[in-house]
This record gives structure tokens, sequence and C-alpha cells, in this order.
């Protein structure tokens, strides 16, 4: 089955009533946790980003503890898979903001793991993508917003080189 592109399902959408576009969507969460996780933000969270960009800082805080740091395998794959989740979470959001203050975060905890994830090229190289995405990201906000995040990302780049 091929689905239908975002234009006319937009276009389908606006011909419903209140009732059918309810059950459409107690239907979509039925089926995938990413609907959920994508309901509960956009009802739930939307009105207080801070609160949102707060609960997944403490979620990444539990998960890097959790690591596994008897090999550096390990600790690719659960970075990875943190790193996966924060893209999740900021794709809900939409916001480069957002984006840009989670990856911001994810680096400082990348950067004060112990063993040093600049010991592996895999991780370095990581690292340095998110680093990338991270400047690249930064340009497109507010100036004041910009100049906030990058002293944030001058403590990490200090300890970095």
């Amino acid at each position: 089955m091929k689905p239908a592109s975002a234009k006319e399902i937009r276009d389908e959408l606006k011909h419903l009533g209140r009732d059918e576009l309810l059950e459409i969507v107690q239907r979509l969460s039925r089926f995938k946790k990413e609907n959920k996780e994508l309901l509960t933000y956009l009802l739930f969270q939307t009105q207080d980003e801070e609160k949102f960009k707060a609960e997944i800082k403490a979620e990444m805080d539990r998960e890097f503890s959790e690591i596994n740091r008897s090999s550096y395998y390990f600790m690719k794959k659960s970075m990875r898979k943190i790193l996966r989740n924060v893209k999740k979470y900021s794709r809900y959001s939409g916001k480069k903001e957002t984006e840009t203050e989670l990856l911001i975060y994810y680096l400082q905890k990348m950067d004060n793991f112990k063993p040093s994830v600049h010991r592996n090229k895999t991780l370095k190289n990581l690292f340095d993508r998110q680093l990338a995405l991270v400047n690249k990201n930064m340009e497109k906000l507010h100036e004041d917003l910009q100049y906030d995040l990058s002293l944030e990302l001058e403590k990490i780049l200090k300890n970095y080189k």
C-alpha cells in the first residue's frame, strides 16, 4: 500500500467532522509508541517547552549513568541510542532552539564521560558531527540565544582541545 502525500492527507482531514477526527487520532495512538509520544507532546507539553527540555535532560542523565563502560563498543551503542532519542524528541518539538540546546547538553555529557570518548575514533567522529550540527543550527537562531548557547559551546570546546 502506497501512503498518500501530506497534502492529500491534509486536504482529506479538512472535510472530516470533529468526531471522525477524534476517532482517527485515537486509532493512530494505538499503533506506534512514537505516535503516542508525539500526541503526548502536542497535547500536554507544547505549553511548557522548558519543562519538556528538562524532562529530556533528566532522561539523558539517567541513560548516561546506565552506560556499560566495559568497552567502547557498548559505549558507542548506548550513546547512539541516546542520540536517536534526542533527535526524535527534537523532531516532536520542531524548534531549532530546542534541538540545539538538547544537542549541546548531549555534547556536555559526552565530553564529561569517563572513559573519554575522544580516545575512540568512532565516538570522536560522532562528537564532531554533532558539534558541526550545533554550529550550523546556531546560525538560524536569534542573536541573544546564539550568544547564550555559544558560551555553553565554548566551555565544551575548551575541554575538547
